[in-house]
């Protein structure tokens, strides 16, 4: 399966060009703590750097968006789980995520602010700039679900995959929080009974399918 989403720019290694890198997404994150979802223009100016050198590390609201993601998930993406298990692989996952929507709240409704907004626009022919694509969720959680791959048929791992990703991430948190009102607490234990019970679900009608 190929994923498509919006590439990350590379961050400059150190130097003058680092300075100015992280200058300008920190600048990004503090427009977006006030409500505001900016331009790269906008983030140039509270930057105090030129807009001409502000595209040419951010060229689209999609870029800059994208990068802020990743530095406020960073660590969730690239940690590589020891455990054997899918199921202790899935439930790492949900608890070393679901605390950094908590922290990074405002960066995540920003993220999924331009996709809606991208998403309507694309439908309506409107858009015009880079649209921004979301889905690091489904590489994370395939390298998760890897041991079962000799387990299960590839229908039932393909339809888990497909369910668990409607849970594992910010939408279900929004859902809880927004709707629900629901404390981080509950909302960390509801999702991952959800997750077991996709899982135990699954596992069970693999076993039930077995030749006798």
């Amino acid at each position: 399966m190929r994923y498509v989403v919006t590439s990350v720019p590379k961050a400059p290694a150190s130097g003058p060009r680092a300075r100015t890198y992280a200058a300008l997404l920190q600048a990004a994150m503090e427009l977006i703590s006030t409500g505001i979802m900016p331009s790269v223009a906008q983030v140039a100016a509270r930057a105090d750097v030129s807009r001409a050198t502000a595209y040419r590390y951010f060229p689209s609201r999609s870029k800059l968006i994208a990068a802020i993601v990743d530095t406020s998930l960073g660590p969730v993406r690239t940690t590589a789980s020891q455990h054997e298990s899918a199921r202790e692989r899935v439930m790492e996952l949900f608890d070393h995520t679901f605390p950094r929507f908590k922290e990074y709240e405002t960066e995540m409704r920003a993220a999924l602010q331009l996709a809606l907004e991208h998403r309507a626009l694309e439908r309506a022919g409107m858009l015009d700039e880079e649209p921004y694509r979301r889905g690091h969720r489904l590489k994370i959680l395939a390298q998760a679900l890897l041991p079962l791959e000799n387990q299960i048929p590839k229908p039932l791992i393909r339809r888990l995959h497909k369910a668990l990703s409607t849970i594992y991430g910010y939408e279900a948190y929004l859902v809880l929080k927004d709707i629900w009102n629901a404390s981080d607490r509950e909302i960390e234990s509801t999702v991952r009974w959800m997750a077991m019970a996709l899982i135990d679900a699954t596992m069970a009608e693999a076993e039930k399918a077995k030749p006798k």
